[in-house]
């Protein structure tokens, strides 16, 4: 079974970076092409019993699922990991008031490794007492850094030197979203309402406003690339749609319905041929990002908003979180349609004919004088 409950409301979920995962020993030959994934949720700051926490879960590539138990859990008492971002190193978390930083660990015990998590010791001051980063996003290299806050401010900084490269205390009335494009040198930012912008990173100038239509509300954005080894830009209203921009342009290319339920979380593959989306109805649902035509749906994947995708590093599995406590394993092979191939009953029908018409050497006659009629005209 692919759909597992872990006892808490889930927000993120990520692919523990291949750089990270235990090596090999004698004990996990059985498994080789086993990974990780790291799950963060929780009850937040009442007294609801429900704990707040980071879990690793292993995934096993040959059944494609996660396993029932996480691998390492680590309590965080009343602190809610409500966004995070995953590094080679570990994965960066923020709190209500401020952000943390967590370090891999790989611990050996009864001749075997396993992977876990535990709080750096290393305080991100410059993030302290800043309020609630609602959007929190390394580049490709993990070279960089950029936080959005529920403030509306913009900050991006030199990692992990925490050295500050930009800020803009207004950038939105709310920072809701932030991605890095594939080359680091832009990063596009979504308020809670209104247009996007893109930022180019070395001169933290605003290159580009991607203006909204139709009252769009965008809820999500991500970096692509192309067959050419260019970029482009996919933005997704909350509404079911998906628009994509020309990042040398700035440009709208292409705006599409996908769904009529809302886009709660979005991902792009790392090879950028697939989209995913997951809705307030608990769907999921992966696009062909050349023309957004559907791939695959999995319908009722979770019972609750699905609040998280990742995909995985080869782009072959799709990571999903929820708010219902369940995360899932989903694979980006189409399913094939049952039932018999429309080309293959025509034939037989044509075989079926030909064949009668064989076994009546009057009707045969009748047939070739007709069809030479047929073809005489036609000429």
């Amino acid at each position: 079974m692919n759909h597992i409950e872990y006892g808490i409301p889930l927000y993120g979920v990520g692919w523990v970076p291949n750089g990270a995962q235990p090596p090999e020993t004698e004990s996990t030959q059985s498994v080789p092409d086993s990974s990780h994934i790291v799950l963060t949720g929780g009850g937040g700051e009442g007294s609801t019993g429900v704990k707040n926490a980071v879990l690793v879960v292993r995934f096993d590539p040959s059944a494609t699922s996660i396993s029932h138990e996480p691998v390492a859990e680590l309590r965080l008492g009343s602190e809610l990991p409500y966004r995070m971002a995953v590094h080679p190193d570990g994965l960066i978390c923020s709190f209500p008031e401020s952000c943390s930083w967590f370090e891999w660990e790989k611990e050996l015990g009864d001749g075997a490794y396993k992977l876990s998590v535990r709080r750096s010791d290393r305080v991100l001051e410059q993030l302290q007492n800043v309020g609630q980063q609602l959007a929190l996003a390394f580049n490709k290299e993990g070279s960089m850094l950029a936080t959005g806050g529920e403030d509306g401010k913009l900050r991006v900084f030199k990692w992990p030197s925490m050295e500050i490269m930009f800020t803009e205390d207004q950038a939105h009335k709310t920072v809701k979203q932030i991605d890095f494009s594939h080359d680091g040198k832009f990063l596009v930012s979504l308020g809670q309402s209104g247009p996007g912008r893109v930022w180019d990173v070395s001169s933290a100038a605003v290159v580009a406003t991607l203006k909204t239509e139709k009252n769009e509300v965008f809820c999500a954005c991500k970096f692509s690339l192309v067959n050419n080894g260019s970029q482009v830009l996919h933005l997704a209203d909350k509404d079911g749609i998906i628009v994509t921009w020309n990042t040398t342009t700035w440009k709208r290319v292409r705006s599409k319905r996908i769904t009529r339920d809302g886009i709660m979380s979005f991902d792009v593959s790392a090879d950028g041929k697939l989209l995913a989306c997951g809705t307030t109805a608990g769907d999921l649902l992966i696009l062909k990002s050349a023309g957004l035509q559907i791939h695959k749906v999995v319908p009722k994947a979770h019972s609750g908003f699905v609040t998280a995708l990742s995909f995985s590093h080869d782009s072959r599995v799709l990571a999903s979180a929820s708010m219902d406590s369940s995360a899932r394993v989903s694979t980006v092979e189409e399913v094939k349609k049952k039932g018999v191939n429309l080309w293959v009953v025509i034939l037989i029908i044509l075989v079926s004919i030909l064949a009668y018409f064989l076994n009546d050497p009057e009707s045969w006659t009748m047939l070739k004088s007709e069809l030479e009629k047929f073809y005489s005209s036609w000429r």
